[in-house]
C-alpha cells in the first residue's frame, strides 16, 4: 500500500467529516437534538484524527538516521494509536454523557425534518469517504474479506479511517432512527438513548482499531510473505533446512531475519554468492522487503 494511496483516503475523510461537522453542527443548535450533537462533536474528532493521521504519514516518511538506522516507519502506529485514543475518549465517552443527560434531562426536539434531512445528507457523503477508503485499499486487500484485511494489514493509517468510516456510517443510521422515532412519538428518549449507542459504537471501535494498532506497534509478523519465503527457501538446493523466519513489520516496510543450514560442503565464497542470489529475488518478489539478515547454522 502506498502513501500516496493512504493520504488520498485521509484527505477523502477529511473533506467529507469537515462539511458534515459543519452542518450537523448548524443542526443540532437549531433542533437542541442529543444525537446531532453527538454526531457533531464525533465528526469533528474525525476531523482532529484525520490530521493527526497526516502528521504520522509525514514523520514516518523521513530518512533513516545513525540513531534510527531502520527509519520512522513504525511512527505512523503511534499516530494511529493516539487516534484510537481520541475516538475513545472525545467521541465516544463525550456521546454517552452527552446522551445521559439529554435522558435524565429531556430536552424538546425543534425543527426535526431539518435535522433528518442533514443526517440524509450526511449519510451520502460518509458513503463518499467510505468508498475512498475501499477504492484505496482494494490493491492491498485483493480477495480476502473485509474483516480479514483488518486483522492483517500493515497500513494502520488506512485501518483507521476505514474503521472511523464505517463507524461513522452506523451512527449516522443511529442517530436517524433514534430522532426519527422521537419525532413519530414525541419521546426524546429516543434521541438520547441514540446518542448513548453512538458513543458505545465509537468506544467499540476505538477498542478494536487500538489492539490492532498495537500489535503493529510491538512487532507483528507479515504473516503471508514469512510464508512465502520459507517455501521459497526450502525448494533451494543449498538449503539443507530452514530453522527459523522472522518477517516483521516496520511501516510499509518489512525486516527479514533468516536462519538456515545450508550444504555443508560449500566453500565460503559459493555460500556467499547463494546468499546474495536468494536476497535479490526475496527483494523482488516481495517488494516490502527492506532489510534481510540471513544467518547459517546448523541449530536454532
Amino acid at each position: 500500500m502506498s502513501h500516496s494511496n493512504s493520504t488520498k483516503a485521509v484527505l477523502y475523510a477529511f473533506s467529507a467529516n469537515l462539511g458534515i461537522a459543519l452542518a450537523k453542527t448548524g443542526a443540532a443548535v437549531w433542533t437542541g437534538s442529543g444525537s446531532m450533537l453527538a454526531e457533531a462533536i464525533h465528526s469533528y474528532a474525525d476531523c482532529g484524527n484525520q490530521v493527526l493521521l497526516l502528521i504520522g504519514m509525514k514523520r514516518s516518511a523521513k530518512d533513516a538516521t545513525q540513531k534510527h538506522p531502520m527509519g520512522y516507519e513504525r511512527e505512523a502506529y503511534i499516530w494511529s494509536m493516539m487516534v484510537a485514543f481520541i475516538l475513545f475518549s472525545v467521541g465516544g465517552v463525550f456521546a454517552v454523557h452527552e446522551g445521559w443527560q439529554r435522558y435524565t434531562n429531556p430536552h424538546e426536539i425543534e425543527n426535526a425534518n431539518i435535522a433528518l434531512l442533514v443526517l440524509l445528507v450526511a449519510v451520502g457523503m460518509e458513503a463518499f469517504s467510505l468508498k475512498g477508503a475501499l477504492s484505496a485499499m482494494a490493491e492491498e486487500k485483493g480477495k480476502r474479506s473485509l474483516w480479514q484485511w483488518f486483522k492483517e494489514t500493515h497500513s494502520s493509517e488506512l485501518m483507521v479511517v476505514t474503521g472511523e468510516d464505517i463507524a461513522a456510517l452506523l451512527g449516522l443510521v443511529i442517530a436517524l432512527v433514534g430522532l426519527g422515532l422521537t419525532v413519530l412519538t414525541g419521546n426524546t428518549a429516543f434521541d438520547a438513548m441514540g446518542s448513548m449507542l453512538i458513543g458505545v459504537l465509537l468506544i467499540i471501535v476505538a477498542v478494536v482499531v487500538g489492539m490492532e494498532v498495537h500489535s503493529l506497534l510491538i512487532g507483528e509478523s507479515a504473516e503471508d510473505i514469512r510464508v512465502n519465503v520459507q517455501s521459497y527457501l526450502e525448494a533451494q538446493l543449498c538449503v539443507v533446512r530452514v530453522l527459523n523466519i522472522w518477517a516483521i513489520n516496520h511501516g510499509n516496510s518489512v525486516m527479514v531475519s533468516i536462519k538456515a543450514e545450508l550444504k555443508p560442503d560449500m566453500i565460503v565464497l559459493n555460500a556467499v554468492n547463494e546468499i546474495n542470489a536468494m536476497e535479490k529475488k526475496i527483494k523482488l518478489t516481495h517488494n516490502r522487503v527492506k532489510w534481510i539478515f540471513f544467518e547459517i547454522d546448523n541449530q536454532d
